[in-house]
């Protein structure tokens, strides 16, 4: 999981245009929306959501109350993906099953 969490650090570094961060200046279990953390503000949180359905192909619903806390950290993200590229695989296998 540490190598998603890497891509998912570029890939939010490129997408925000945070040129003053590397990827090992986040840590992954920073705030994203904390001026203890990141920073980012609700427009950041939007732009994330975007480059997080095109990379990954996630459904991520608004309304959901636990979206707040998958957009929580570089590992909760980390997390949502790597559950949602698991339910994915799963539903593959069962479709491969059922032919």
């Amino acid at each position: 999981m540490d190598s998603l969490k890497l891509e998912i650090k570029q890939l939010l570094i490129e997408a925000l245009d945070l040129e003053d961060l590397t990827p090992a200046d986040i840590d992954d279990d920073a705030p994203l929306f904390d001026t203890d953390g990141i920073g980012l503000d609700s427009i950041d949180a939007l732009e994330i959501g975007i480059v997080l359905r095109k990379q990954y192909q996630l459904t991520i619903a608004a309304n959901d109350e636990r979206t707040r806390e998958h957009f929580r950290s570089i590992t909760t993200l980390a997390a949502l993906v790597a559950s949602q590229r698991e339910l994915a695989h799963e539903s593959g296998d069962a479709e491969k099953k059922g032919e």
